[in-house]
C-alpha cells in the first residue's frame, strides 16, 4: 500500500491551484510551503469500469486544436444547424440573428451540396480521425434558397424593436410595443423539410464518406434544443412542441437514419437544461406565462408523466414492436444556471461558484444555487432515467460549458468536469464553445488526451479514488491497458496544498508498477 506526500502546486499532470505559485523548485520546497490539505487515496481494485473517450469531444472544434488533441469526436450543432438546408449551404440563424437566411461563403456555389461547410467539417474530422456529430432537423423546415431573407420583415411586418445592422429590414420579430409578431409566413425563408428530406442528406453522405460502419457520419443528433423552438425558431414553429410531435417526429426522422444507414446512432432528444427533463415544450412555453402547477396540460393528458420518462418508455414500446432501436444516446445539454458561471465573470466568488459548481454534475448533497434550487445529479439522473423507462440507451451532454476557459478556474473547472464525466460513466460530451489553442480550458483537454505532447494520457479504466474533501482538492485516477495508473488532483483554493496520497489494490500484471501519473 503506497504512501507519499504530494503536492498540488504545478501543471505538469497535477492542475494547479488559482494563486498557487505554480514555480516551486523542488517537491521538497513545494512541501514545506504547502498548507496541509485532505488525504486522497486511490484503490485500483475498486470502482473499475471503462471510460469512453467519446466524453473528451467538442463542438466545432478549431482545426489546429482538433489535430493536435487527436479528438474523438466533433459535433455540428447549435440553433443554426436545425435549419440547416445541405442543397444549398445556408441556414437559418434563428432568434440569434434576426431569424435570418445566412447563405455560407464556398468556393464553388454550383457544386453545391459538393464542397459545403457540412462537407467540409466532415471531410476534416475524417482527416484527423474525429467521428462526426451532424445535426438533422425534425423542426420541419430548412431555407428555401441561398438568398439572404429573413423571418421578419420590417417592410411586410412594420417597424420591431430591434433589427439588423447590415440589413434595416431584418428585425427581431417583436414589435415596438414590445409584443412578439404572429402570424408571419414561413415561407418567407423556409420550405419544408421533413424525413425524406434527412433520408436524402444521408444517403448523400454515405455515398461521398461511407456509411457509419466505413468511417462515415457515425452519429446523427435528432436536432437542437427543439422543446425551445417557440422562442428560437417562432418565425417557423410558434407553439411549443407536444409530447405527441417529438415522438412524431423522432420516428419519422430517426426511421429514415436507420433506414439508410443501420449502422448510424441516433442521439435525442437534446433538451437544453433542467426542465427538458419534466416538460414538453408546449408546457415549457404554457408555464411560462401562467406557472406550471403540479402538473401542466401537456403532461396530464400523459398521465402526468414528465416528459423524458415517457418518450423513453415510447421508444422503448416502439422496439419491443418492431425490434428497431430508433434511439441510441439520451442526450440533453447542461450550462450551470448560477449567475454569472457560464461567461466570462472571473471575480473572487464568481470563482468560487464555478468551481463548485460543476457539482451538479454528481452530487446529491449539492443544492443548485440558481434558481433550480434544489439537487440537479444530472448525470445519474440522466443513468436513472435510461435504466427505468429505456435500458441499455447511452447518455450524452452535447453540450456544456463551465465558463472561462481561458481564465485558470475555467480551465480548472473543465479539468474537473472531464474526471466526473469519466468517474460517473457518461457514453459522450461535447464541449459548446471550445477554448482557443493556448487558453487553459484547452490544456485541461491536453491532460485527458495528451499531456505530454507525445500521445500519453489519462488511463481508459476508471478506478476509484477519493479525497476526504473533494470540493477542495479533487481526485480522478483511471489505468491504462498497460497497467500504469494515472491520476489527476485538483486544487479548488488559492493556495499549495500537501497531501497524503494512498494507493492501494492489485497490479493487473506483475512487474508494471502502479504510480500516480
Amino acid at each position: 500500500m503506497p504512501r507519499k506526500s504530494l503536492a498540488v502546486v504545478s501543471s505538469v499532470l497535477m492542475l494547479a491551484s488559482i494563486g498557487a505559485a505554480a514555480s516551486a523548485t523542488s517537491a521538497a520546497s513545494a512541501d514545506s510551503a504547502a498548507a496541509a490539505g485532505p488525504a486522497l487515496s486511490v484503490n485500483v481494485a475498486a470502482g473499475r469500469h471503462a471510460i469512453n473517450r467519446d466524453i473528451y469531444g467538442m463542438n466545432f472544434a478549431p482545426a489546429r486544436l482538433e489535430s493536435q488533441l487527436k479528438l474523438p469526436v466533433v459535433r455540428w450543432g447549435g440553433n443554426a444547424t436545425t435549419r440547416y438546408n445541405y442543397l444549398l449551404d445556408t441556414a437559418n440563424h434563428a432568434s440569434d440573428w434576426y431569424f435570418e437566411n445566412i447563405p455560407n461563403t464556398v468556393k464553388n456555389p454550383a457544386a453545391l451540396p459538393g464542397g459545403s461547410t457540412a462537407d467540409q467539417f466532415i471531410g476534416r474530422n475524417q482527416r484527423d480521425g474525429a467521428d462526426s456529430i451532424l445535426t438533422v432537423p425534425l423542426i420541419g423546415w430548412a431555407p428555401k434558397s441561398r438568398g439572404q431573407t429573413c423571418g421578419f420583415s420590417v417592410a411586410k411586418y412594420g417597424p420591431q424593436q430591434s433589427t439588423d445592422p447590415f440589413d434595416s429590414d431584418c428585425g427581431n420579430g417583436v414589435n415596438t410595443s414590445g409584443q412578439d409578431i404572429t402570424g408571419n409566413d414561413p415561407a418567407d425563408t423556409s420550405r419544408r423539410a421533413g424525413a425524406s428530406f434527412v433520408a436524402k442528406w444521408a444517403g448523400y453522405l454515405d455515398s461521398k464518406y461511407g456509411g457509419a460502419a466505413a468511417g462515415g457520419v457515425r452519429f446523427y443528433q435528432l436536432d437542437n434544443e427543439p422543446d425551445i423552438w417557440f422562442a428560437t425558431h417562432r418565425d417557423v414553429h410558434p407553439a411549443g412542441a407536444t409530447y405527441s410531435e417529438m415522438l412524431s417526429k423522432t420516428e419519422s426522422v430517426a426511421s429514415a437514419i436507420k433506414s439508410t444507414d443501420p449502422a448510424a446512432k441516433t442521439i435525442g432528444p437534446s433538451g437544453w437544461g433542467w426542465s427538458s427533463l419534466f416538460y414538453s415544450g408546449s408546457d415549457q412555453q404554457y408555464c411560462a406565462s401562467h406557472g406550471c402547477g403540479s402538473v401542466p396540460p401537456d403532461m396530464a393528458r400523459h398521465g402526468g408523466v414528465p416528459f423524458a420518462a415517457w418518450y423513453l418508455r415510447q421508444l422503448r414500446a416502439h422496439q419491443q414492436q418492431t425490434g428497431v432501436r430508433l434511439l441510441d444516446y439520451f442526450d440533453n445539454h447542461w450550462y450551470p444556471q448560477e449567475a454569472n458561471v457560464f461567461g466570462e465573470a472571473d471575480d473572487s466568488a464568481t470563482q468560487a461558484l464555478r468551481l463548485r459548481s460543476t457539482r451538479m454534475l454528481w452530487d446529491p448533497r449539492y443544492v443548485d444555487q440558481s434558481w433550480i434550487n434544489q439537487p440537479v445529479m444530472a448525470i445519474p439522473r440522466m443513468k436513472q432515467l435510461v435504466a427505468q423507462n429505456y435500458p441499455g440507451t447511452k447518455v450524452a451532454i452535447t453540450e456544456y460549458n463551465f465558463g472561462a476557459l481561458d481564465k485558470i478556474d475555467g480551465g480548472l473547472a473543465e479539468a474537473d468536469v472531464l474526471g466526473i464525466f469519466g468517474r460517473e460513466g457518461l457514453n459522450l460530451a461535447t464541449l459548446w464553445s471550445p477554448p482557443a489553442f493556448s487558453d487553459p480550458g484547452a490544456f485541461a483537454f491536453r491532460m485527458y488526451l495528451d499531456y505530454d505532447g507525445k500521445g500519453s494520457g489519462f488511463g481508459d479504466t476508471s478506478v476509484r479514488a477519493v479525497s476526504t474533501a473533494q470540493t477542495t482538492l479533487a481526485i480522478y485516477a483511471a489505468q491504462r491497458s498497460s497497467g500504469a495508473l494515472t491520476a489527476i488532483v485538483i486544487n479548488k483554493t488559492h493556495h499549495a496544498l500537501a497531501s497524503p496520497l494512498t494507493v492501494s489494490g492489485p497490479r493487473d500484471r506483475p512487474g508494471v508498477p502502479v504510480r500516480p501519473g
